[in-house]
């Protein structure tokens, strides 16, 4: 007994400090997880309002949607998960839907952790791991799509499963040469996950995973044409399953042919069909190659110069011949992975760099595993990104509490933060061991201090008051609507009321007259509904339609589009000139 205590030996400081910069990254994702200023898609209100109205119906299908072209965008599996963490409606809060991305991410950190905690060198083995799950939850695209509900949590980590098992064949059987074969279970295991994968985005992604799986297979094992026309007839089994499990929806949904035409052709071929033509598009289209060849450094964010150090070091190994003989079967997986999501969405078709996100769990160990060689400079240029953002951050916050916004508290929380985060700034330059660890801490603060800046408008006392909810059940209120989609975050701000969008903040969507003069749309609005929320224009102005209205209530609003001109090197440093505005709820006085 005495011997198996001995694996448990106590940690050392620099291993609990790294235990505890990933707890602290874990714990972020959960702060402000309900507020209405995660950062997110764009489209995200668009699913959540297709999950309402098709919980409203009492039916798993066929998907409900109020908007037009909108019902069959996104397969039903996003869909049901959002009805089923909101209780069909009875748990209907933006906590509780979000929710499931957040155990989808962390399973997946768990993942790649594990994993980076194989295949490091014995000494450190527990830093490489920590270094990992920092790095994936730091990357932007994982903070910004994997916490939020439109989210590319779910299937990256279903389209995952697979390579993480090849992976863990390749670094438990390291001393076997032949490794074990792969059998038709595995391979139907895979296509299930494929399918389940597909399922929450696209049949088309069923492609990109099962080439990664076939080429990781191939390349990490010694060449032979029995292995690979075995693995190539079990990868096109777990291909053909993936898309029957996807193809499911046609089966089950009473309105196939609707599927097929809002999905199939205009949600998926639509977006291939271009009339640039190949070359050009390819050349000069909306996102053309040399900006794909950039897709991960871009997912990364405030990690990009760090992840472009890793690309580069890739490429400078990769002209070496003699490279290639040093990779390890496992290092193989992780490089068919990372390579052929980015050949996918580069060569046969150019996508946003959203689309290689399911690869960024490789990214994240192949970082962790070359930590220690990564050039220094590009851990500095990492730390001038952040140096600024952290003031800039720190000067909204403090402009908060000077208006009211943020109590003293919560102000001077976030000049904590950004204050520690420039601390690790300064430490990295002043003290060069430490400023791969300084750029890791730095970019934890710029989101923590993002976070706690928001928090005061995420808090329920910055919403509308139970009373003036209550007042509002069943009354027809006119919201503001910037974007598609986006006056569905009305329905959790005033439950119950019968809500209808018109134009604001400069998105012409034809709504509810947007070419009438301001104070001409607010007295139509308030003579056509029962009551109007409306936005100010300019934080000296009072509601027009004063005294023939009535204001009920006011709260903050944070202007997230702004017009050419109204943010400029003069007025950067007074952001309650260009971020911050009134949102009035009005009706007509009697």
């Amino acid at each position: 007994m005495g011997s198996s205590f001995k694996r448990f030996e106590p940690l050392a400081r620099t291993d609990i400090a790294w235990i505890a910069l990933v707890f602290i990254a874990s714990i972020l994702y959960l702060l402000g997880l309900g507020g209405p200023y995660a950062p997110t898609n764009g489209d995200e209100m668009v699913y959540i309002h297709i999950a309402r109205m098709t919980a409203e119906s009492g039916h798993w299908l066929p998907l409900q949607s109020e908007l037009l072209g909108t019902r069959n965008t996104k397969p039903p599996l996003l869909i049901w998960q959002a009805m089923v963490a909101g209780g069909w409606g009875q748990s209907w809060d933006l906590f509780a839907l979000r929710l499931p991305s957040i155990a989808y991410t962390f399973a997946t950190t768990a993942l790649l952790a594990f994993f980076a905690h194989r295949m490091a060198a014995t000494p450190g083995k527990l830093r490489a791991a920590c270094i990992a799950a920092a790095l994936y939850l730091l990357f932007f695209s994982t903070f910004r799509y994997g916490r939020v509900y439109l989210t590319s949590a779910p299937e990256t980590f279903w389209l995952a499963l697979p390579m993480w098992w090849v992976l863990w064949l390749r670094v438990r059987n390291k001393a076997l040469d032949p490794p074990p074969a792969l059998g038709w279970l595995a391979y139907t295991l895979f296509g299930a996950a494929m399918g389940l994968g597909a399922a929450y985005k696209s049949f088309a992604l069923v492609a990109p995973a099962a080439a990664a799986l076939w080429c990781a297979v191939l390349l990490s094992e010694p060449f032979a044409w029995r292995t690979t026309l075995r693995t190539t007839v079990g990868v096109a089994w777990s291909t053909l399953l993936g898309v029957g499990i996807f193809a499911l929806w046609f089966v089950l949904d009473p309105d196939p042919a609707a599927v097929w035409q809002e999905f199939v052709v205009a949600e998926n071929a639509g977006k291939m069909s271009n009339t640039m033509g190949y070359w050009q598009a390819a050349l000069s289209g909306p996102y053309p190659m040399w900006t794909q060849l950039l897709a991960y450094p871009e997912n990364a964010g405030l990690l990009a110069f760090m992840a472009l150090g890793f690309c580069a070091l890739v490429l400078w190994r990769g002209v070496r011949r003699e490279s290639y003989a040093q990779l390890t079967p496992a290092l193989w997986v992780l490089l068919a992975w990372l390579l052929v999501w980015l050949v996918v969405f580069t060569i046969p078709s150019q996508r946003s760099a959203r689309y290689v996100i399911p690869a960024m769990p490789a990214l994240a160990i192949a970082m962790a595993l070359v930590w220690d060689r990564l050039p220094r400079v590009w851990f500095w240029v990492t730390l001038l990104v952040c140096a600024p953002a952290l003031v800039m951050l720190a000067r909204i916050g403090w402009v908060m509490g000077s208006m009211g916004i943020a109590n003293t508290a919560e102000f001077a929380t976030t000049l904590i933060a950004a204050c520690a985060g420039l601390v690790g700034v300064t430490g990295g330059f002043i003290y060069k061991p430490w400023v791969r660890n300084a750029t890791l801490v730095a970019c934890l603060a710029v989101y923590g201090c993002f976070g706690l800046m928001v928090a005061p408008l995420s808090k329920p006392a910055a919403d509308y008051s139970p009373t003036v909810q209550a007042q509002m059940q069943g009354q027809r209120v006119v919201v503001p609507n910037g974007f598609t989609g986006q006056y569905e975050r009305f329905h959790f701000v005033l439950p119950g009321a019968r809500i209808t969008p018109y134009d604001a903040e400069g998105r012409n969507t034809g709504a509810l007259y947007p070419d009438m003069p301001a104070k001409e749309r607010l007295d139509k609005l308030l003579a056509e509904f029962d009551a109007v929320v409306w936005l100010q224009e300019d934080l000296n102005e009072a509601p027009s339609c004063l005294p023939h209205c009535t204001l009920v209530a006011q709260r903050w609003h944070v202007k997230s589009r702004h017009k050419s001109g109204e943010v400029t090197l003069d007025n950067l440093w007074q952001p309650q000139e260009w971020l911050f505005r009134r949102e009035w709820l009005l009706v007509r006085t009697p």
